[in-house]
């Protein structure tokens, strides 16, 4: 037989009908059961119609390791080695150097998404990424993991220029992620990210089986509409959590209330009205009055501006150094695995990891960094966090100077600050707490009372649950040894780190 016969079982995304297309193939939405609906809506969607979008989507029932995509997704677990259906033939169709090339990876963690080459595959590469445990007890923890795997896969198809991205259903049965819920958190990513960042890929493929079509198909409208009838039709289906702009989960219970006009009485004078009415004119460049940015610079250095200009101006000089950080090829420092996500403490809020050790200062460029810090904390500090600082054998060359702290500290948003609950420094040593605590009782402010000093894991433990959080093999190995060391040979074995990141 010709050899060149096998390629035949691929499917070429092209020949695929895309969501829009499939509008004329089906029968038409029932709109008349839901007219009492319809007549109620109050509100616009806030998934509207977008023809544009809908012609990136295609609904494929079949083998994702089939697909002609510039990428395809396989889901697995933390060591890559999860047997299911859709690994399993991935890497059936990809071949055995699918198999070494995954033992170089050394793993992936929950919610992070690593790439591979597609070897024998039709796709040019594959996207390895986890999906969460699923317990009601930890749905916050679970929605925003699985919410990454979606959102690190569409980053770096972006990154990477892909044209053509096909997703299977991410969360595995193994997993006991409920699929209906699940599929609410991919459409939604995906859309938000089509919205946002997507203008390079072409399309976005959804692979599913036979026993999950009907749920894709049934949902596919709330964030797909492909027509206004079907947007008006599917609106009230929509759940109430929606995510925020990006699609990820939003806990309804840390957001911010604001009353209208907080503080006024009715009785406000016409002076007050007519401000409120001039504010209700346009919300767009043309319609506010920016004033003199030179002028504003210099009533900042005299003294002389007010705390809301000034805070105007600081927010404006964070947007230009996320636009900044979002532009940028920051594949190298994100290399170094110093900062990273893992799960959640005992609170529930989002624990991030710096590992110091990671850090080589005189070999990055520092401004890099800084920028791979807003890009990586810019969503995560939208709510409630703490962080986890690994001093543990840090030497001269991963201490990051008090200049650039306090750079770093001044540029990043108000939230950075407002919303980190605690800063776990992990095996400090003498002179790194002398010089944490110089650094936040003098260079910044609020920060100082956020430090936690803890001398082992098992301090750590009492905060952030173990399976919690990911510690690098190095910290675990110096934490065993020294728990059962004489209290001098632990100070002299610290006594080479001399600085506080």
């Amino acid at each position: 037989m010709d050899p060149l016969g096998a390629r035949s079982q691929f499917v070429d995304i092209q020949t695929l009908p895309t969501w829009q297309q499939q509008l004329g193939d089906e029968e038409k939405t029932p709109l008349d059961r839901r007219d009492s609906l319809l007549g109620q809506e109050a509100f616009p969607s806030p998934f509207p119609f977008r023809a544009d979008i809908n012609r990136k989507i295609i609904l494929f029932r079949g083998d994702i390791a089939l697909l002609n995509c510039t990428a395809i997704v396989n889901t697995s677990n933390e060591s890559l080695s999860d047997k299911n259906p859709v690994s399993d033939s991935v890497h059936q169709q990809a071949g055995p150097e699918l198999r070494d090339e995954l033992l170089k990876l050394k793993g992936c963690r929950t919610g992070e998404a690593k790439l591979t080459k597609g070897f024998n595959l039709a796709a040019r590469f594959i996207v390895h990424t986890v999906g969460p445990k699923f317990k009601s007890k930890y749905r916050t923890a679970a929605e925003s993991s699985l919410y990454s795997c979606y959102r690190n896969t569409m980053q770096l198809a972006a990154e990477q220029s892909m044209a053509s991205v096909g997703f299977c259903v991410v969360s595995t049965t193994k997993r006991g992620y409920p699929l209906e819920d699940a599929t609410h958190i991919a459409f939604r990513t995906v859309r938000r990210f089509l919205e946002n960042h997507g203008n390079c890929l072409e399309a976005v493929v959804f692979a599913v089986s036979d026993t999950e079509e009907p749920v894709y198909r049934k949902l596919l409208p709330l964030y797909y509409p492909r027509s206004e009838e079907e947007e008006k039709a599917f609106l009230p289906l929509l759940p109430a959590d929606i995510g925020n702009s990006e699609g990820e989960p939003v806990v309804p219970e840390r957001q911010i209330r604001i009353a209208e006009k907080p503080g006024t009485l009715e009785e406000d004078s016409e002076e007050e009205s007519l401000r409120s009415d001039l504010g209700q004119v346009g919300n767009h460049a043309f319609a506010r009055m920016e004033g003199d940015v030179d002028k504003e610079r210099k009533l900042i250095l005299q003294g002389q501006m007010s705390e809301a200009a000034i805070l105007k101006q600081h927010q404006r000089n964070y947007g230009r150094w996320l636009c900044r950080a979002r532009a940028e090829d920051l594949s190298d420092v994100a290399a170094l695995k110093a900062l990273y996500q893992t799960g959640v403490d005992m609170c529930g809020r989002t624990v991030m990891v710096l590992v110091g050790r990671n850090i080589p200062v005189t070999a990055i460029d520092v401004e890099k960094a800084l920028l791979y810090f807003i890009h990586v904390m810019d969503h995560i500090t939208a709510k409630e966090y703490v962080m986890v600082y690994f001093h543990t054998l840090t030497g001269e060359r991963n201490h990051l100077d008090a200049d650039f702290l306090k750079n770093l500290h001044d540029i990043v948003d108000a939230k950075f600050k407002k919303n980190l609950k605690a800063f776990y420094f992990v095996h400090p040593s003498f002179r790194s707490k002398v010089s944490t605590w110089f650094f936040t009782t003098f260079s910044v402010s609020g920060m100082k009372d956020k430090v936690r000093y803890l001398d082992n894991l098992q301090q750590l433990f009492t905060c952030i649950k173990p399976e919690q959080i990911d510690i690098p093999p190095f910290v675990l190995e110096y934490d065993a040894r020294v728990r059962f060391m004489p209290s001098s040979t632990r100070r002299t074995m610290r006594r080479p780190s001399h600085h506080a990141v």
